[in-house]
């Protein structure tokens, strides 16, 4: 794996959950209770073996720096290698891209100066523990020109934002390529991420980028099935993807339950990330909690039922908190009822407060409001 580069994409996506990335990118998005979803893609890489990362970012990517720090919880801070952050203008060419194929032509010099023999990129709005290793040799065993990941699956609700399909034959070959279809049943949904030899993909960003081509998937991938021997193959596992808020919502729910917990965190494969040391849990003389994930830092002197509580969350005296993911920071005051809420980082909950949405439409509060 040391011959492999990785390549997060921070930034893409986001219209599909505008709401959460107006102050952040994709990667920044905080789920979990103490995660940010780009540290499932870095903690795959890592755990597979891979020590060259290049991140590259577009814009809000301010919390990410101040998450990411020198790579150093990942083990990616290294003399040689390591954790690269890729922001644009990184070159006197380079500028804010306007497609992946853009931004693979701004970073070409960093990728060439690696070395490695392959480039294995990822997006940020997929959440999942992935070996790579069984990836890279797939790739290999196949004789493919690209390898790209996919999921059987259904379409995510909402229509095709961001996603594609594809039609593979009996030894796994790409065949058909669908962009933003809109297809019942269980298809084979791409999870954005693919391997490639280094030396194809500059051949291939290169020529799309002449052609002032900028969509890596319409102009390469879809573009080349015929032409390149791309090959697919199922990841079997886990996978929540986001495209919108009541997709953020179930995927957050999800942590409650134990199969999704075994699967996103299994042994020897842990999730890392940033590490914040705050006290533990404070539970007052008369709380109630049950099935529900709570991070350190957390004051809990009122009801919690079936939520995800992230850090430094207050619940006061009297208050009762049901269905709901309350981001770092929130204070729920006396008195007040939450049911199917999700607030931002900050968010103030005044007494006596009564704020309900439904499983299919929960209620968002933006990062630093009072309610």
């Amino acid at each position: 794996m040391k011959k492999v580069l990785g390549i997060v994409f921070s930034n893409m996506h986001e219209h599909t959950v505008s709401e959460l990335t107006a102050n952040r990118c994709m990667g920044s998005i905080p789920v979990g209770g103490r995660y940010r979803l780009i540290d499932f893609a870095l903690s795959s890489m890592v755990n597979s073996g891979m020590e060259k990362v290049g991140v590259i970012t577009k814009s809000n990517y301010q919390s990410l720096m101040d998450h990411l720090g020198n790579g150093r919880e990942w083990d990616l801070s290294r003399k040689n290698g390591g954790l690269v952050i890729l922001p644009p203008f990184g070159s006197g060419e380079s500028g804010m891209y306007r497609g992946r194929v853009e931004a693979f032509a701004g970073i070409m010099r960093y990728i060439k100066s690696t070395g490695c023999q392959y480039v294995l990129s990822a997006d940020c709005d997929t959440m999942a523990n992935i070996d790579y290793r069984r990836f890279r040799d797939a790739h290999i065993e196949s004789g493919a020109d690209i390898t790209v990941m996919y999921k059987k699956m259904s379409i995510l609700e909402g229509g095709g934002k961001d996603q594609c399909t594809f039609v593979t034959d009996d030894d796994g070959f790409v065949r058909e390529m669908f962009i933003n279809p809109e297809a019942p049943g269980a298809q084979n949904v791409y999870l954005n991420i693919m391997i490639a030899d280094r030396e194809l993909l500059e051949h291939a960003v290169s020529a799309a980028y002449s052609r002032s081509q900028f969509s890596f998937e319409k102009d390469v991938l879809q573009a080349g099935v015929g032409s390149y021997k791309i090959h697919a193959y199922e990841f079997d596992g886990y996978v929540a993807r986001f495209n919108s808020m009541r997709s953020y919502y179930q995927a957050n729910m999800a942590f409650l339950q134990p199969e999704v917990r075994e699967a996103l965190f299994p042994m020897g494969r842990p999730i890392y990330t940033k590490v914040r040391d705050e006290a533990p849990v404070r539970y007052g003389l008369k709380n109630k909690v049950s099935n529900s994930m709570l991070a350190d830092g957390c004051l809990i002197e009122g009801e919690v039922e079936n939520s995800i509580l992230f850090r430094g969350v207050t619940v006061s005296k009297g208050a009762k908190v049901k269905n709901c993911v309350l981001m770092q920071g929130t204070q729920v005051g006396e008195g007040s009822n939450l049911d199917y809420v999700i607030t931002d980082k900050d968010v103030t909950v005044k007494d006596n407060r009564m704020i309900m949405g439904f499983e299919t439409y929960p209620v968002y509060i933006a990062k630093g409001s009072a309610v």
